[in-house]
């Protein structure tokens, strides 16, 4: 059936290309095996600190490598409540799979209620060397359950110092309902935003220094569920929980 249904998604793959350049398929993790691919993905552990303590955001879960579990093809991350504690994972292909430029693509359902905060996004691999925000972040997806049926996707960068100036919601009034696609179409001059192929938000920078354009340079891909945080909080309701972001698949095209 997972074949069947890759068939039909790199066709609308090829009419998503339509709409920007064509582009072929250079990496995926369909999660077809029964483990998470650790030659692909590793685990960000903890709360964050000492260094970046509430992941930078004030956020409340402690990052586990135990929070997954891969079921019918598919990724589920789980975020969890017990003792008070809340626990969830965050995965990434740092070190292992990055990419300049390219069409970056996930298939997903969300998950719901007041505190969570799934996201699929990229961070530019220099983050060691001249942090954050100069590497860059591109925010393909991000959702929070206090905020029901919008979608949130923004560019991070040292012009910004770091804020979400370039950013755009958009409403959808059944993204709670089943699986939809999340895209970022990225060149060396733009970066447009879909969701289901449709066009949400594209950027182009009024200049190509460092400061506003860092995306000339290799960025690896996150998948997360937070829990509260500045953004996804600050309230969290505990009798929604245990909550799933359940992952389908994530694809790369150049």
């Amino acid at each position: 059936m997972k074949s069947i249904l890759l068939s039909i998604f790199l066709l609308g793959g090829v009419l998503l290309q339509a709409q920007s350049k064509e582009r072929k398929l250079v990496w995926a993790d369909e999660f077809n095996q029964p483990e998470l691919n650790q030659n692909f993905w590793t685990f960000k552990l903890g709360d964050g600190c000492p260094d970046l303590c509430g992941w930078g955001n004030n956020e409340r879960q402690i990052y586990t490598d135990s929070n997954h579990v891969i079921r019918d093809g598919n990724l589920v991350i789980q975020a969890r409540l017990k003792d008070g504690v809340y626990t969830s994972s965050r995965i990434t292909t740092e070190n292992q799979i990055q990419y300049t430029y390219g069409r970056f693509e996930v298939r997903a359902k969300l998950p719901v209620g007041q505190g969570v905060w799934p996201a699929f996004w990229m961070l530019g691999s220099n983050i060691k060397e001249v942090g954050w925000p100069l590497c860059g972040e591109i925010d393909i997806l991000e959702y929070v359950g206090k905020e029901p049926h919008e979608v949130f996707t923004s560019l991070h960068t040292q012009a910004s110092h770091g804020e979400t100036i370039n950013t755009k919601k958009t409403k959808f009034p059944k993204i709670e309902e089943g699986f939809h696609i999340y895209t970022a179409d990225w060149d060396e001059n733009q970066i447009e935003f879909f969701v289901d192929g449709m066009s949400v938000y594209t950027f182009i920078p009024k200049n190509k220094s460092e400061a506003e354009w860092p995306f000339d340079q290799p960025f690896y891909v996150l998948l997360n569920l937070a829990v509260g945080g500045n953004f996804g909080g600050p309230d969290v309701d505990d009798s929604i929980f245990p909550q799933e972001f359940i992952i389908d698949y994530v694809r790369v095209y150049q």
